[in-house]
């Protein structure tokens, strides 16, 4: 999970804040790349790939956004919960899961960027766009008839995580930010009866503020303990 908020009455208030938010964030991002084994946690570098073969369909490092008339196709909306690991969950499956015969690539980013947080602060758009192969690709897929489904199995906050808010309970109280890895698998099939199925883990990093639904933070496609 760049993983990726306003006046203040004094200079020293503005101050403490602002340093109150880079302490925040760097005890996420430090947690994160703990647990997932990045270096470069906000470049979305990852590496776990959203289709299978065949074609080859290797993701795309473009961070543009989709056409705001674009829609979503088959990408479900996300739920309005609260809980982190839920949300997690149903993130993990919506990121797992596409159908390139009836939906486009452009409604695959519109439909996977209203799962993220409004918070531009936070939110790693890239992480998740490095997951959806190129338009070249994409096209290839839906010739192909490719589509693919995701079953949740364990979702659980990774003990680097969980050690970070016992040493400083407090640290969530700005960015409400939460860790969670997610295990299950993907079921892929394509034209001509191919398929196949494949373990999927990753560490997701998900907003849950008080009194308000969650979001998505930021990917990193990395199983943690």
């Amino acid at each position: 999970m760049k993983k990726r908020l306003g006046s203040y009455v004094s200079a020293r208030t503005a101050d403490w804040s602002a340093n109150r938010r880079v302490a925040t964030v760097a005890v996420v991002i430090t947690v994160l790349i703990a647990v997932a084994g990045l270096a470069a946690w906000f470049t979305g570098r990852g590496e776990d790939h959203v289709s299978a073969r065949p074609p080859a369909a290797s993701p795309s490092a473009s961070a543009s956004s989709p056409s705001p008339s674009a829609g979503t196709g088959s990408v479900p909306r996300p739920p309005q919960i609260s809980d982190p690991v839920a949300y997690a969950k149903a993130a993990a499956k919506m990121l797992w899961s596409y159908d390139a015969r009836t939906t486009g690539r452009d409604q695959q980013l519109a439909g996977m960027q209203a799962w993220m947080t409004k918070e531009t602060k936070y939110s790693d758009w890239s992480s998740i766009t490095a997951q959806v192969p190129d338009p070249v690709l994409w096209s290839r897929m839906h010739d192909n008839a490719q589509h693919a489904s995701a079953s949740v199995g364990e979702a659980h906050y990774p003990s680097a995580f969980k050690q970070a808010l016992a040493d400083d309970p407090s640290a969530l109280t700005e960015a409400y930010i939460y860790a969670v890895t997610v295990t299950g698998k993907q079921t892929i099939t394509w034209k001509g009866g191919g398929g196949g199925a494949e373990d999927r883990s990753a560490t997701l990093a998900v907003q849950c503020r008080r009194s308000h639904d969650c979001s998505l933070v930021s990917l990193a496609p990395q199983v943690a303990p």
